[in-house]
């Protein structure tokens, strides 16, 4: 054997020695004593019936809705939170007004200003006397060991789980990945991507956000364009019993008890919260003021909630493994079955258009029916995405989603003109309001290229609207990461940036789309965590809130079709047939895409449209309108990319030739 293959043989045994060295019966049981030791136990409050909880608007939603249902005839209010301050303000008002107890799950928990705050929020809720519980995903969730150390030791009411611990362990290294990839492949691609926060058995949100700045408009590079749902009622009884299953299951383990945590109890005791000045504090004072403002809370948040009735809630359980797809997938089931009810139109929203093979052939089948559906999706762009790979396998299957399924695919804009984001938040712009209700934004200067459109919609939040051109927050802009960083961690290794944002044509704060909803034909709304794909049919858990209601269906319809206006995204279509051999292009192109790793035709059966308004374009058009050629204009495969198309080929071939296709 060569001295390299030796050497590299010899540390992967040594790592492995190492990461998976468990704790002896006498260590987990000293680092539990030492935990129990220093945990407070005194709680600040003198009203243990009502664990001196501010009175909130949202809570108050819950008993009402609670007093007005009856047996057979639930009532529930719910909520879509397209804003990403909205959504904050949501979190902090419900934690305040807890009086019992407070279960939140989540699969990335960041140590940013939203996660910070967000924690700071939950351990006073447990001083004041709520049982606070929270799990987390081993993979995405709270960086250092001394933060899992200190958290399991915070508070008697506070208590920390965190799923799926690959190797024993609550933080595993790049190289500890790899070694789990060898041995553990299996258990390390089964992720808990479930996102609930739960007050007192009578609110609930769910939804495809996390904590971290991104999704909160806090980050002066990249946020992503999210939703989330607010429920009262009844249904918080099915969320509560989904958590606990997730919360008691083998997977869900006590962060004391994981090796890397339990050492560093051992070895020096509870260590103090390391908590980092926040990088913008008027930002996290402002958006805690609105929280505490009942006026602002009722008239942004209560009185955008829509009476329902019957709402379910649709969750995969804690033991989710590989075996056949309708035992493994609760959520995949039941969303299959409520597309294939379809009579009029499928609005599906998601960031990341893979599908897997059952769901190809549903829709294949639903576009040879005779009276089929109009099949609508909303999702990123290669400009707009943070996960280059999966929009390779997207752009590779463009001919089969167009002409085999009939979608009408609409691509989100990295700059979108009309989106439900405060920039003013970011920290990264300044802004000037104009009478009209629009803005002139102005970018900080770091080496980028051209400019922002100077009209952009945003929310006006008191959170947002309070800082505006503030110089800290432009000081506080952090190093990029990516969301799911450590979900493809192994691409370290796979050379040239295969899984890198793209650089774009101009300047400004990148927008991204990650938000997971279903209409169908406006009858019944879907918000959940699925991204509709073959991760989350077979290897991620997942959860949605499924309501059955009209007005509310229409509310979710009309925020989708925001989201695929002209000035948000562009819209897909077959590009004009080259003037000669038409037909044999399009079968090199088809036995090209049919390659199981790599597709070498470099010519697309589509491309991206502009919506060109005139005098006979008053509206745009869907792709397959006799008119759409007339009203829109081709704008290239890669719009806004600052790439050329070499490039950009050459990166999708690299991704497929990292062999991860499959698991996407």
């Amino acid at each position: 054997m060569k001295r390299a293959p030796r050497m590299l043989l010899a540390g992967l045994l040594a790592l492995s020695a190492a990461g998976c060295a468990g704790l002896s019966p006498l260590q987990r049981d000293q680092a539990t004593h030492i935990v129990a030791q220093a945990r407070e136990t005194a709680v600040d409050c003198d009203r243990p019936s009502t664990a001196c909880a501010r009175p909130s608007p949202l809570r108050q939603l819950g008993a009402r809705a609670f007093a007005e249902s009856a047996p057979g005839a639930p009532r529930h209010y719910a909520l879509l939170l397209d804003y990403g301050q909205d959504a904050l303000i949501s979190r902090l008002d419900l934690i305040r007004s807890a009086q019992r107890s407070i279960d939140l799950q989540t699969y990335i928990f960041d140590e940013d200003d939203a996660g910070h705050l967000t924690l700071d929020e939950l351990l006073g809720a447990a001083r004041r006397g709520v049982r606070v519980r929270v799990l987390v995903d081993q993979l995405a969730a709270l960086r250092h060991v001394d933060t899992l150390a200190a958290l399991a030791a915070a508070h008697a009411n506070f208590e920390l789980r965190v799923y799926n611990p690959v190797l024993g362990r609550a933080r595993i290294s790049y190289p500890q990945y790899l070694l789990a990839a060898a041995c553990c492949w299996r258990q390390l691609n089964r992720r808990m991507h479930n996102k609930v926060l739960l007050v007192d058995g009578m609110v609930g949100i769910t939804g495809g956000r996390n904590y971290q700045d991104r999704y909160y408009d806090w980050d002066d590079e990249y946020n992503f364009r999210d939703r989330d749902i607010l429920v009262a009622g009844p249904v918080a009884g099915e969320m509560e019993e989904n958590f606990e299953a997730f919360w008691h299951a083998r997977r869900s383990v006590p962060v004391a008890a994981l090796g890397d945590v339990a050492r560093r109890l051992l070895r020096g005791g509870v260590p103090e919260m390391p908590h980092a000045p926040y990088a913008v504090p008027a930002r996290v004072e402002a958006i805690s003021r609105d929280a505490d403002d009942p006026l602002l809370v009722h008239e942004r948040l209560v009185q955008a909630a829509l009476p329902v009735g019957a709402a379910a809630y649709v969750a995969d359980p804690p033991d989710k493994d590989g075996g056949s797809y309708e035992e493994i997938a609760p959520s995949t089931v039941h969303m299959r079955e409520l597309i294939e009810s379809a009579a009029d139109e499928v609005l599906l929203q998601t960031p990341y258009l893979v599908l897997s093979r059952p769901a190809q052939e549903m829709f294949e089948a639903l576009h040879a029916r005779p009276d089929g559906p109009r099949v609508v999706i909303s999702t990123n762009s290669l400009a707009a995405t943070d996960s280059f790979i999966t929009y390779a396998l997207s752009y590779k299957y463009k001919r089969r989603y167009l002409r085999d399924f009939g979608f009408n695919i609409y691509e989100y804009k990295p700059f979108p003109e009309d989106a439900p984001i405060d920039l003013d938040a970011t920290g990264a712009v300044g802004v000037q309001w104009n009478p009209d209700g629009t803005v002139d934004i102005r970018t900080r200067d770091d080496g980028y290229r051209g400019s922002v459109p100077t009209e952009v919609h945003m929310h006006p939040s008191g959170s947002g609207a309070g800082q505006r051109g503030r110089p800290e927050a432009r000081a506080a802009r952090q190093s990029e990461r990516m969301p799911l960083e450590r979900e493809y961690s192994a691409l370290r290794y796979a050379g040239i940036g295969v899984n890198r944002r793209v650089p774009l044509q101009r300047a400004g704060v990148r927008i991204g789309l990650h938000s997971k909803s279903l209409v169908v034909d406006e009858r019944v709304g879907v918000v959940g965590t699925h991204n509709f794909d073959p991760r989350g049919d077979n290897l991620n858990t997942e959860s949605a809130l499924v309501i059955e209601d009209p007005a509310f269906a229409r509310a979710l319809a009309a925020s989708i079709r925001r989201d695929i206006a002209p000035a948000n995204s562009w819209v897909i279509a077959r590009r004009d047939k080259p003037p000669v051999f038409s037909g044999l292009e399009y079968s090199l192109a088809k036995v090209s895409e049919h390659l199981p790793v790599f597709d070498l035709w470099p010519t697309r059966y589509a491309t991206s449209y502009e919506f060109a308004p005139g005098p006979g374009c008053p509206a745009p058009l869907p792709p397959d309108h006799p008119g759409f050629r007339e009203c829109h204009r081709p704008v290239g495969d890669f719009p806004e990319v600052n790439l050329g198309i070499k490039s950009v080929l050459t990166r999708i071939f690299t991704a497929f030739g990292a062999g991860l296709a499959p698991i996407l």
